[in-house]
């Protein structure tokens, strides 16, 4: 199989999903951008490690890419849905935007998205690719000259990490999410998601719009604020380059 690394205890998938694992130092999110044209949609791809969840998904959007990308707020909502589904009662799960997750206030992970670099804005892409990563066990202890501003799950009240759970939790509620756009559109996800988008100032009113923009509004009216979804998500403010994992500070 090359690259890839099947584990002989396969992934409990809802239907339409198919399992691809990889060796520890392998890069989900790249790897799935690299197959997605060939091995198409409901493709799931799996780094199994010791001290983070690291899987991506690829998605056959519908339409236009300028509002496709919007199925990465299905992907963050499924995503916190499934770490609620399996932490500890009354912990906190919320996020920055537009890609940060954030676990009793500290960093965990995030999410990405990928599509064709080729792809007009006004073209159907031929897939998207929803990225995640989360920090499982905190080995700040171990990496040289860092200073943990960071958190991970286990140190923050989980007593044991299943990582397969999480990812199986999380096909599923992405499975929700995207049935509840297709019977009530995507306000349904935009709501799920705000949701869990703290507010800066009580009484403000946001939205995310047609291209997945975030428009936030002053409590007492006025023009919009707009926080563009495109130059965030290529900032990746929650993900480390050199140590291939969320930020520790």
């Amino acid at each position: 199989m090359g690259m890839n690394d099947r584990n002989e205890d396969a992934l409990d998938l809802p239907p339409g999903y198919t399992q691809v694992r990889l060796r520890e130092r392998g890069d989900a999110f790249a790897h799935a951008c690299a197959i997605a044209a060939e091995q198409g949609a409901g493709t799931l791809v799996q780094v199994r490690r010791y001290d983070l969840i690291e899987f991506a998904v690829v998605l056959e959007p519908g339409e236009p890419l300028a509002g496709a990308r919007r199925a990465f707020f299905a992907g963050m909502h499924a995503l916190a849905e499934a770490i609620a589904a399996h932490c500890p009662p009354e912990r906190e799960v919320a996020f920055v935007w537009p890609d940060t997750i954030l676990f009793e206030r500290g960093l965990v992970g995030g999410g990405r998205l990928g599509w064709p670099p080729e792809c007009a804005e006004d073209a159907v892409p031929d897939w998207l690719v929803f990225g995640a990563m989360l920090r499982a066990v905190d080995l700040s202890h171990v990496e040289s000259g860092e200073h943990p501003g960071g958190t991970a799950l286990v140190s923050e009240g989980f007593e044991l990490i299943d990582a397969d759970a999480v990812v199986e939790s999380f096909a599923r509620h992405l499975m929700v999410a995207f049935d509840a756009w297709g019977e009530r559109g995507f306000r349904a996800v935009g709501e799920q998601y705000l949701e869990r988008l703290p507010k800066k100032k009580a009484g403000e009113r946001r939205m995310i719009d047609a291209g997945g923009d975030l428009l936030v509004t002053a409590p007492m009216g006025g023009p919009a604020d707009r926080f563009p979804l495109v130059s965030a998500l290529s900032a990746s403010a929650w993900y480390d380059a050199r140590l291939g994992a969320p930020k520790l500070a």
